[in-house]
């Protein structure tokens, strides 16, 4: 009952999201009001509310966290331990399942482009997640790897994202995203001798 009531929540956030996200990118941010993302979602404005207090958050949607075995596991020097290919496990399922819609990720971009506000809240939970992936390598890693270590592991790893998400995009084959930053990850190996 538990997992189902998760369930729930989770389709209906998603559903509050795609709505915000669909009425940013035909209105903009500022086009658009609560009353009308919670009409367009099928929710009372207090449902709503419940969920995201404001515009920004429900256009970004709910955030995932890390998953605490994941997290141990890594820190333990897993899972196959070679950090950039163990910081890909732990971070591809803040990604959200595998089949990620294209056009979705699209109307995304254009909308966070489209938008400084929207730029500048996901540019700060960018931060706060990349303060947590440091102390976890750093953590996994030791003293000698130290912070510097981290933030270049970190700063490679988000290189590596953005230029997979490109190629995900571009692909007219439709590869999952995982591959194209498991290519992105070859490419980054291959410039750097390693």
């Amino acid at each position: 009952m538990i997992k189902s009531a998760k369930r729930d929540r989770a389709a209906t956030s998603q559903r509050i999201s795609f709505c915000a996200l669909k009425l940013a990118d035909e209105r903009g941010l500022d086009g658009f009001t609560m009353d009308e993302l919670a009409l367009a979602a099928g929710v009372s404005r207090r449902t709503l509310f419940n969920y995201f207090p404001g515009k920004l958050d429900a256009v970004l949607g709910e955030w995932p966290a890390f998953d605490d075995d994941d997290v141990a596991r890594f820190r333990a020097g897993g899972p196959e331990g070679d950090l950039l290919q163990d910081l890909r496990t732990l971070v591809m399922p803040l990604l959200g399942d595998s089949a990620v819609d294209r056009e979705l990720l699209l109307m995304n971009r254009r909308v966070l482009r489209g938008n400084p506000r929207l730029m500048g809240t996901v540019h700060q939970r960018y931060e706060s997640i990349s303060v947590d992936v440091i102390e976890h390598v750093v953590a996994r890693e030791g003293a000698t790897f130290g912070k510097t270590g981290a933030k270049v592991a970190v700063t490679i790893l988000s290189a590596l994202f953005e230029a997979a998400l490109d190629a995900f995009l571009d692909d007219p084959r439709a590869r999952p995203f995982a591959h194209h930053f498991d290519q992105s990850l070859t490419t980054a190996r291959t410039l750097l001798g390693a």
